[in-house]
């Protein structure tokens, strides 16, 4: 008899349910059992592979390496064989289960919250949790489905799919370009308050294109950062300095006369948002189709607000 056979899948349930989860007791009110069910099943199925699956502290459990490797490996094939059970006894269009998506408080408020609450309403059975950080979280610790992210990516071991492109504005508040003055060109920006986004790879140099193929690089300076788009726009409002803010951040602040753009002939680097899958084979029916829920809103969206500008869908 191999070791496959001798393994309990509850006891895998348990176990995709205490990584998720991050305790014995948060692991056992999802499941519905007692604390000591959880902590058995764990203890049985570590005993069975003869391997420590996670590290059990005062405050928190945490997953090992070996941990991770079968969260990895083996939670996706769960997912699949909840999904063909369910699929089994419910209409093909009826999605049941718990999709969890993770993006940042910004992205959340002005676009992601209300595609949620539409694709909610159409499927009642399923339940959706939407977990908001403006910090690069791990979904496998966090238990997400996916993630959605704007900028650049750099973790190489996740899967993603680009789901649209953005252009950057330079902006800053009327009050502010009266005080500084208004740049005429990209070099200008070296002598101005630039106000700096940490999560940017390089927050501090900026290379700026225009129509005629001209290119050039700035290398700004600073003395305020901030570590989310939120709190960046925040600055800028108030007057703090110049930067460049992606696009659907930018919008309403310039519609409303908040903010100011500045060199519009010249543009900056522009990103990408991605929808981010952590590390694994399948993905269940309901991530596949809310991600293309969301791809399709995201195109009416870009068409309605930006038309013919540089940011367009991907495929």
């Amino acid at each position: 008899m191999g070791l496959s056979d001798r393994i309990d899948l509850n006891g895998l349930v348990i176990f995709a349910a205490l990584a998720e989860a991050g305790g014995f007791t948060a692991a056992a009110d999802r499941l519905g059992i007692a604390k000591a069910k959880v902590s058995t099943e764990i203890s049985r199925l570590e005993a069975q592979l003869g391997i420590s699956l996670v590290s059990r502290t005062t405050r928190r459990v945490a997953l090992t390496e070996a941990g991770h490797t079968l969260y990895a490996e083996c939670v996706p094939r769960l997912r699949g064989i909840e999904e063909a059970l369910t699929q089994l006894g419910s209409p093909a269009a009826e999605l049941s289960g718990t999709l969890r998506i993770g993006c940042t408080v910004d992205h959340a408020v002005q676009a992601l919250g209300r595609v949620v609450a539409e694709f909610a309403a159409q499927h009642p059975r399923l339940h959706i949790d939407l977990r908001t950080s403006d910090q690069v979280v791990d979904l496998v610790e966090e238990g997400l489905d996916v993630s959605f992210r704007m900028g650049w990516l750099r973790d190489s071991s996740l899967r993603a799919v680009k789901l649209a492109d953005f252009a950057q504005y330079i902006v800053a508040a009327p009050d502010y370009l009266a005080r500084a003055g208004l740049p005429q060109r990209p070099e200008e920006l070296a002598r101005h308050e630039w106000v700096a986004l940490t999560l940017l790879p390089t927050p501090l140099t900026w290379t700026f294109t225009n129509a005629d193929g001209e290119s050039c690089s700035v290398r700004t300076r600073s003395h305020l950062r901030a570590d989310s788009a939120a709190a960046l726009r925040a600055l800028l409002e108030g007057g703090a300095g110049i930067s460049a803010l992606d696009q659907f951040s930018a919008k309403p602040a310039i519609d409303s006369g908040r903010l100011v753009r500045v060199l519009p002939d010249w543009s900056p680097s522009g990103g990408g948002l991605y929808a981010v899958y952590a590390p694994g084979r399948h993905q269940p029916a309901r991530v596949r189709k809310f991600v293309d829920f969301y791809r399709n809103r995201l195109q009416q969206r870009l068409e309605q607000c930006f038309g013919n500008c540089p940011a367009s869908a991907a495929a």
